[in-house]
């Protein structure tokens, strides 16, 4: 429902709130793959929230659920406005970014010595802080 609303129908080639041509950019090749993988990573995170919800303690499931299904909807979103040519994408972006880096700090404060934090510490370094830095470097970019 909330990604429904972050990326409502508009005319092609106008912005969503004005309707001006300025809220819609060409992309390069790079912008589009750059989409695609924001889109993955968000489609990826939504059956691995039920795999928590399924395997954690009712009271620590429900934290990281939101926390992981917030992180899907500002990658979802971010990604796919990038893959419309949509230049509405930072804010998402930069939610995304702030809300990957709290997950990499939280799951390493929190793991357990030994397989648990070998495991997110390769979740940090393979997927969170490369997504977050990448979130991160399309929030500061000028087009």
């Amino acid at each position: 429902m909330t990604l429904t609303a972050f990326n409502a129908p508009f005319k092609s080639g106008s912005c969503p709130v004005t309707g001006s041509a300025r809220g819609s950019v060409r992309r390069t090749a790079a912008q589009r793959l750059q989409g695609r993988i924001l889109t993955g990573a968000g489609l990826a995170l939504l059956p691995w929230l039920g795999y928590l919800a399924g395997t954690l303690p009712p009271t620590e499931a429900a934290a990281w659920v939101v926390l992981d299904a917030l992180e899907a909807a500002a990658l979802l979103t971010a990604g796919t406005r990038l893959l419309r040519g949509d230049s509405h994408h930072r804010a998402p972006a930069a939610a995304a970014a702030l809300l990957l880096l709290a997950d990499a700090c939280i799951d390493l404060a929190t793991a357990a010595p030994g397989t648990e934090l070998a495991t997110a510490l390769a979740m940090a370094v393979g997927a969170e802080l490369p997504l977050a830095g990448l979130c991160a470097r399309l929030t500061s970019r000028r087009t």
